[in-house]
């Protein structure tokens, strides 16, 4: 499913990242600017000062920071879509398109359905008259290491375990739970949990396996012109 920027993205340099929000450039003028940074994790391996970065521009004049940080330049020199919020609504398009075949043959998708008894609300519920109700978690995936490895959490992730714990107990009614990795990021081949930065969480994640909580991992190919989710991935949980 291809998600092309509507207008282009601008190109800078990245200076700085830091209150977790925020992060400084150097526009093509020399002029530095403060944007906007849409993505709540670590973004290890993502941060390199003085590469190549691309943000949006938005018209709201209630907005504090008109440009929003869209694209990095990874360590690896590979492109890594960091708006996190972006992950859903390739997601989204992506079962709409049934290019996620798992999630194929629903008659219905609703976004944001409160549920669970954590006070949770699982990004999709999928629901058609012939099948079980079908519970969709989507997390995106930046973390790139060696020989293609995709990893996440990339910071230790309390509610990625109880969104897990919450898909597990779906599954327990008789429902669905699924949870798809959405990698935004060009070099990454294969995706696993990241047990050496939140030993838990790959804990449960193989706990919720083995419980029939379906995994999946499908990849979107960045580019400065248009991101599109396009091919699964292997999960490797050994």
């Amino acid at each position: 499913m291809c998600m092309k920027f509507d207008p282009p993205l601008q190109a800078a340099k990245l200076l700085k990242r830091y209150k977790r929000f925020l992060a400084d450039i150097e526009l093509p003028s020399g002029e530095q600017v403060t944007i906007h940074c849409p993505n709540t994790g670590s973004m290890h391996r993502c941060l390199v000062e003085g590469s190549d970065c691309w943000y949006s521009l938005s018209d709201n004049p209630k907005r504090k920071y008109s440009r929003t940080w869209e694209l990095a330049t990874t360590a690896t020199g590979d492109l890594a879509g960091i708006n996190t919020g972006r992950a859903n609504a390739l997601v989204r398009e992506a079962i709409d398109q049934q290019v996620i075949t798992e999630l194929a043959g629903y008659q219905c998708i609703t976004a944001e359905v409160k549920y669970g008894a954590e006070n949770s609300r699982i990004d999709f519920l999928l629901s058609a008259d012939d099948r079980p109700d079908c519970y969709v978690e989507v997390k995106s995936v930046t973390l790139g290491m060696a020989q293609g490895r995709g990893l996440f959490p990339d910071a230790v992730s309390a509610r990625g375990a109880k969104h897990l714990r919450e898909l597990m107990a779906m599954v327990t009614q008789g429902k669905r739970g699924v949870l798809v990795f959405c990698v935004q990021h060009n070099g990454i081949q294969s995706v696993a949990p990241a047990d050496d930065i939140d030993p838990e969480y790959g804990r449960i994640l193989r706990e919720a396996m083995a419980m029939g909580v379906e995994v999946l991992a499908y990849s979107a190919q960045v580019s400065a012109a248009e991101i599109t989710l396009d091919r699964a991935l292997p999960v490797v949980i050994g």
